[in-house]
């Protein structure tokens, strides 16, 4: 038995009785309110779920099981999946427990492979992996065992094979797929002695002969890897797996989400938004250049990608990472210092403009620079490398709401007359 599985074994029944006691005792308890504005506006802000895997406090960014994203930021993925799932931090053995684990279920079948060979030239990668994860649904264990007969306790346990056997295989899929659909040749088969992100920056073909590379992998797959259960990505999951729908089918509809303009393709706007400045001035502009073309941007009715956002009020965290990241990397590549100039001057006029909520950077405003001064530039792939990491989000979320037996989604919708008669009873 793994030591992921052996944890999860020890403390399922502990934290199931605790649900359980607390639901009995606080069951009919109101923790939230619901406007005629949030149902109309996408119920943002309704507190209708629970995700013990996150929480987005709006003046703190991303935490982890308690942790603050800042902190994690140079662990590897393995150890932050296995904090995701059980709350806890590994040890070193842990981590390279399951880093062998996963390595060992790299491998994608060759089915999945002629499927999307058979796929138009041209269809866009977050299709090909999409596909390329449901195509592999008839390997689930748990859909297996439930159809042999599974009790409710003990659900968790092959969903969380499925998990990992989907994790391991995603850098190999979403790799062979970016060198299947950008011509970069033949796929490169993964390596048992490297960790998951760095086996994956290699699976990619990247030029990395200072293995920056990989540490970005290694950064990115973290920055991504969880955002509470409220984004669409992981509440389509979460909806999907709830009618337990196998991880499969569950994965590859959160990433279907993803795949979305308002979602997963932020950092292709923000990075497309860099380019256009850099073009625009010939190379990196002044303070009092980007200054004045902000404004004309704003007063033209257009954002400035990567300012903003749906629930910081600060900073992203996720954002300084990066940047940070940047500075030691490259940090005379001018698309970054365009970036670094653009969280110099942004904030202020957003600040002076007024209409902003949030006028602080998010993760996306310089994710996309980073992957771009490495040679990885085709803007379609960005939202596939998003998906490996958010996997991994959505994959402890399922196991989570597996092991504590959560109940199917269903909310009661209504319709706009009955909305018309309440508001009416004043």
């Amino acid at each position: 038995m793994s030591k992921l599985k052996e944890k999860l074994a020890k403390t399922i029944p502990a934290l199931r009785d605790e649900i359980k006691d607390f639901m009995k005792q606080h069951g009919n308890k109101v923790i939230s309110q619901v406007t005629v504005t949030q149902a109309y506006g996408g119920m943002r802000g309704v507190k209708a779920l629970v995700c013990d895997t996150s929480v987005v406090p709006p003046d703190k960014g991303l935490i982890i099981r308690g942790k603050p994203i800042a902190e994690l930021k140079d662990k590897l993925p393995e150890a932050v999946f296995y904090l995701l799932v059980t709350g806890e931090m590994p040890d070193d053995e842990a981590v390279k427990d399951l880093t062998k684990d996963l390595k060992s279920r790299a491998k994608v079948p060759d089915y999945v492979w002629k499927i999307l060979e058979q796929m138009p030239k041209d269809s866009h990668p977050m299709v090909m992996f999409s596909l390329g994860i449901l195509a592999m649904e008839k390997e689930s264990v748990f859909r297996k065992k439930y159809d042999e007969g599974l009790t409710k306790t003990d659900f968790w346990d092959p969903t969380l094979e499925d998990c990992l056997n989907l994790i391991a295989k995603l850098p190999t899929l979403a790799a062979g797929i970016y060198r299947m659909r950008f011509n970069k040749g033949k796929r490169i088969d993964p390596d048992a002695q490297l960790d998951w992100a760095g086996d994956y920056a290699r699976m990619l073909g990247v030029k990395d002969s200072t293995g920056e590379f990989a540490n970005l992998m290694r950064l990115y797959m973290v920055l991504h890897s969880d955002h509470e259960g409220g984004n669409v990505s992981a509440h389509t999951c979460h909806c999907v797996g709830s009618a337990l729908s196998d991880a499969y089918y569950a994965v590859s509809a959160g990433l279907n989400g993803l795949a979305g303009p308002l979602h997963g393709l932020a950092n292709q706007m923000c990075l497309r938004w860099v380019i256009m400045v850099k073009d625009k001035f010939g190379g990196v502009p002044t303070d009092e250049q980007l200054k004045q073309f902000a404004w004309d941007t704003l007063n033209s009715g257009q954002v400035i990608p990567g300012y903003g956002h749906a629930v910081l009020r600060v900073t992203d965290p996720r954002f300084a990472a990066f940047h940070d990241f940047g500075a030691k990397v490259c940090p005379d590549d001018p698309l970054y210092q365009i970036v670094a100039k653009v969280y110099k001057v942004i904030p202020g006029v957003l600040k002076e403009h007024g209409k902003a909520k949030d006028p602080w950077p998010n993760v996306d405003a310089a994710s996309g620079c980073l992957l771009y001064n490495f040679g990885l530039t085709e803007f379609e792939y960005y939202t596939v490398l998003f998906g490996v990491s958010r996997a991994m989000g959505m994959c402890s979320q399922l196991i989570v709401s597996r092991a504590l037996g959560e109940a199917i989604e269903r909310p009661k919708s209504v319709t706009t007359q009955w909305v018309k008669q309440e508001v009416a009873k004043g």
